[in-house]
């Protein structure tokens, strides 16, 4: 895994992935993935309408500004023009520490992709930010993001609640393998 940077957030490259920023072109993908309640629905629900699906997009751009993490797009490296789901960190005021997430968009399930790209985030973050274990929460009816989690290392540590909704929050160990040259957001 690589990482260089471009004006706020780092750019992430692993064998099968590029992990980038967004771009406004990635918004009708990213908009149908947020606006869909069977796809978005352990994100916290879908949102109703596009403008609700920009302000997600929005702040998870944002939030390299403000917090100096924040979400990425995922792509497969090659064809980064074509985001795939989408992985990153994020804490608003309500959580006292920063989360770890991943979303893969309709078609990219199945391969591996949200466990690469998360852990590269993951190595990402231990690395430039020294953030070296986050948390995720994970409702306990996800089970295809439990098993990514299980895949990354993370044990879970307790039951909690998100919104009125049952969550775990799972654990990450400390980052194991090797970033290559990692590019901190300027």
């Amino acid at each position: 895994m690589s990482a260089t940077s471009d004006d706020i957030c780092p750019i992430i490259v692993t064998e099968r992935l590029t992990l980038r920023g967004w771009r406004l072109a990635d918004f009708d993908t990213f908009s149908a993935f947020a606006m869909d309640l069977e796809r978005s629905r352990y994100r916290g629900g879908a949102k109703s309408d596009r403008d609700g699906a920009y302000e997600l997009m929005a702040g998870q751009a944002g939030d390299w500004h403000l917090l100096g993490f924040g979400g990425l797009a995922i792509t497969r490296t090659g064809d980064d023009d074509t985001a795939i789901g989408m992985t990153g960190l994020w804490q608003p005021p309500s959580q006292s520490e920063p989360e770890l997430f991943w979303s893969l968009f309709a078609g990219a399930e199945g391969q591996g992709f949200a466990t690469e790209a998360a852990g590269a985030m993951k190595d990402w973050a231990a690395e430039a930010i020294g953030i070296t274990a986050p948390m995720s929460l994970i409702h306990p009816d996800n089970h295809a993001s439990r098993q990514v989690a299980k895949r990354l290392g993370a044990r879970m540590e307790s039951e909690t609640a998100l919104n009125g909704e049952p969550r775990e929050l799972w654990r990450h160990r400390a980052a194991t393998s090797a970033v290559g040259t990692a590019g901190a957001a300027a």
